[in-house]
């Protein structure tokens, strides 16, 4: 059986970005405004009385310092504290879209070889534009790509689900390339007035091409192994989508944007992933203590830093455990697969990685890999 590599990635940061301290003042202008408008409600006990953010909040809960954003000054703005991303006209290319045919440029041109080979295209992300037409249709447009194309989403771990489907692809051979894109524009799914988790979010896109074996170039990575795992939870929720305007209540909900009970998903998520690392590596004969890298998914340094004691039974290297959510926030689908681009190099002919993703659904994928020589 045809076995797939990943054989190249890109990667779309946008211009702007958000440092801790920005993203503070703006919140705390805005809770102190609104303290002040319900100063009476908050005497009687009907209103909770907002509590300010600080710096040291962030980067102990979280490890985040800054984060990458399409627009700076709407999240900004306490009158707003959303991105402010006009709606285009339906034959313009959409703003996902663009994201993504960035990214996939990117990696097309370090793939060196031309679209014609690639057979479907993928769009793994958290959220998408609109139900219909599919954002991956776009995509392949713009990008001149014959084939077939569709969305897919499992929250956080899209780009791990889309990496085993275009994998499963390859191997049944009904294609020979697919171009699997992860546009997440997660400031505009993000509560900026919620303290617990206003500093949560990035903006991005990555893409990743997934080819056959049999027509690989030199250097990539060899796919050992891919397993997927879903459980329901409620924990991680965004209750928004077209049956909200059936709804009696419409849609200017908090439900209806980013909400978490950050610590059950803690307590649910770390051991259930870290579990199913060790018992994915073993069943592939790799002793996870010896993993050169773990691009891990970049929700929370505290999580990361957990699953990698656990997986390798120590205190993990920098190196070895990369973490780059400090400059890019929790990019939803895209954070395992920023690691895995910019944190790939120095690594040799027959080095032993994982990429893995975990979030909402709970969801969960570990793609086990090997360089290429």
């Amino acid at each position: 059986m045809t076995h797939a590599v990943i054989a190249a990635t890109g990667l779309f940061t946008p211009e702007q970005s958000i440092s801790n301290a920005e993203l503070v003042a703006a919140y705390n202008a805005y809770a102190e405004r609104f303290n002040a408008d319900h100063a009476a409600e908050i005497l009687e006990g009907d209103v909770a009385e907002l509590t300010p953010s600080s710096v040291e909040f962030i980067e102990k809960a979280s490890g985040i310092r800054s984060r990458f954003v399409l627009d700076k000054a709407g999240v900004l703005d306490p009158a707003r504290m959303a991105p402010n991303i006009p709606e285009r006209p339906d034959d313009a290319l959409s703003v996902m879209a663009e994201m993504a045919v960035a990214a996939a440029r990117e990696a097309i041109a370090a793939w060196g070889k031309p679209v014609s080979e690639i057979g479907a295209v993928l769009c793994a992300a958290s959220n998408m534009p609109r139900p219909y037409p599919a954002l991956s249709i776009e995509v392949q447009q713009a990008l001149g790509i014959e084939g077939f194309a569709f969305d897919m989403n499992v929250a956080c771990s899209s780009a791990t689900f889309g990496i085993k489907t275009a994998a499963d692809f390859i191997a049944s051979g009904s294609v020979k390339a697919v171009l699997m894109v992860n546009p997440e524009v997660c400031s505009a799914h993000l509560n900026f007035r919620d303290r617990d988790s206003h500093f949560i979010f990035g903006d991005v896109a990555t893409a990743v091409i997934i080819e056959s074996s049999d027509q690989a170039g030199p250097g990539g990575w060899d796919i050992l192994g891919t397993r997927l795992k879903t459980v329901f939870s409620n924990n991680i929720r965004n209750n928004f989508g077209f049956l909200n305007n059936a709804a009696p209540e419409g849609i200017g909900q908090p439900d209806k944007l980013f909400i978490q009970q950050g610590r059950k998903v803690f307590k649910d998520v770390v051991p259930m992933v870290s579990e199913m690392i060790v018992d994915h590596a073993r069943d592939l004969g790799i002793d996870p203590a010896t993993l050169k890298r773990m691009w891990l998914h970049q929700a929370n340094i505290n999580m990361n830093q957990f699953i990698g004691r656990k997986v390798m039974g120590r205190e993990p290297t920098a190196e070895e455990n990369v973490i780059i959510l400090d400059d890019y926030a929790n990019t939803s689908s895209a954070g395992s697969i920023i690691a895995f681009h910019l944190r790939q190099q120095a690594m040799a002919a027959g080095d032993i990685g994982l990429i893995c993703s975990f979030g909402a659904g709970y969801s969960a994928g570990t793609v086990f890999v090997r360089k290429r020589a």
